[in-house]
């Protein structure tokens, strides 16, 4: 058996040739993402916010909030205006966590986000048809979780970094801190 066998047998062994293939094809998704992403960026998505962000677009701070009530369910609040208030700060502390990284992890953090913001690769890679602030917490939910159990390395990264900085943002977010039983770092005398 040759390894385009094994491969399809799930052993998940790549040939040099289809290797090759999934790059190319990544880096033109990833191209029209980017430009269309360029082109669509809906500044008006996004409710104004004094935070002064170092990163994040607009559109970027909407996926996000779409993004974070998914991958933190049961860990907001579920009062509309704490909610809305713990999402806020969950963006902020995305785009914090962002910009302490290095420009090229911030440049895959942008590709990644730009993939999701342009309509085309959202809908075709991330099976979202509503737009990011129409889409439901089910339907993110969803995508989230196609993205976790993908056969494709590309997708589960994509979810492991989404979730790495969600949480980092929310958890690393004092506010959050009563509800995990943590009472903070401990006082240096």
């Amino acid at each position: 058996m040759g390894p385009r066998a094994n491969f399809a047998k799930g052993t998940g062994v790549f040939t040099r040739r289809q290797l090759i293939r999934t790059g190319i094809a990544g880096a033109v998704v990833l191209g029209v993402a980017g430009v269309g992403y360029q082109l669509y960026s809906d500044e008006r998505a996004a409710p104004p916010d004094a935070h002064a962000f170092k990163v994040l677009g607009t559109e970027a701070r909407v996926i996000v909030g779409a993004i974070a009530p998914a991958m933190l369910a049961g860990a907001l609040p579920s009062a509309r205006e704490p909610r809305a208030l713990a999402i806020r700060a969950v963006v902020r502390g995305f785009d914090t966590a962002v910009a302490g990284l290095s420009p090229s992890v911030q440049g895959e953090v942008h590709q990644l986000l730009s993939l999701l913001g342009f309509p085309l690769t959202r809908w075709t890679v991330a099976g979202v048809w509503a737009s990011w602030h129409e889409a439901s917490v089910a339907e993110v939910d969803g995508f989230l979780t196609r993205w976790r159990y993908s056969s494709f390395a590309m997708l589960r990264s994509g979810y492991d970094a989404l979730h790495q900085l969600v949480n980092a943002a929310w958890y690393g977010n004092a506010e959050s801190w009563p509800s995990i039983g943590y009472t903070g770092p401990p006082v240096l005398r």
